[in-house]
């Protein structure tokens, strides 16, 4: 079943100037150690060890990790993509010194862009936010895929609700996000973030730490 725009909408509609605000010290900060119990220089580690000089970032939060990751480089081309327009304008501004292209788009849709193709696209503490379960949010990575060169790198981050170890207070955060529509994670484990990722891409890795998926691979 195809999500509604209610749906698609209440998974960004949270990111606000003023929630994006307190992003960095409350999520990537304290959230991210106390209830995911992945710190943010774990997916930083994993920034750095895929991001190419050439690179799309999918759901860019508020630019922490690509305001801090290794491009290889003074001046990467980078673009940011989010459906969010708040989340666009902090990044942007943030990493003004790129001079960042900036694309607003849904990615469980196709994508039309007349651009060169990528290298490298992040899909950081996306999925959780899209509607559906893990096959349906698996044209994500049709959809970005199509803006990429062979053999692109692809990466990222999501939170799991099945297959791994959640505190309490990851349950309750997660239960209540899922509630309001902010996550759509409650059908997502780890079985199905592994098959989604293999299905889509060479060379699939999936990592846990905490409660979180980090995965890896390369478009075809």
């Amino acid at each position: 079943m195809e999500p509604t725009p209610e749906q698609v909408a209440a998974g960004h509609a949270f990111y606000t100037p003023r929630t994006l605000a307190l992003y960095d010290l409350g999520i990537l900060g304290w959230f991210s150690r106390a209830a995911w119990r992945c710190p943010a220089r774990r997916i930083l580690q994993h920034y750095d060890a895929h991001v190419s000089p050439n690179h799309l970032d999918v759901g860019v939060g508020t630019g922490w990790f690509l305001e801090r990751c290794a491009f290889g480089t003074d001046a990467p081309r980078l673009a940011l993509m989010d459906l969010n327009t708040s989340c666009l304008d902090v990044a942007a501004k943030r990493l003004a010194r790129y001079a960042p292209e900036r694309y607003e788009a849904d990615v469980l849709q196709p994508i039309e862009l007349d651009v060169a193709p990528f290298d490298s696209v992040g899909m950081n503490y996306l999925l959780h936010c899209i509607p559906g379960d893990l096959a349906a949010k698996g044209k994500a990575f049709t959809h970005l895929g199509a803006l990429t060169n062979p053999g692109a790198a692809v990466f990222g981050a999501t939170l799991l609700h099945g297959g791994v170890r959640r505190n309490w207070l990851a349950r309750e955060v997660m239960r209540q996000n899922n509630k309001k529509g902010i996550f759509s994670n409650a059908d997502d484990d780890l079985d199905g973030l592994r098959a989604v990722v293999a299905e889509h891409l060479d060379d699939p890795q999936v990592e846990v730490v905490g409660c979180v998926g980090i995965f890896s691979g390369r478009t075809r």
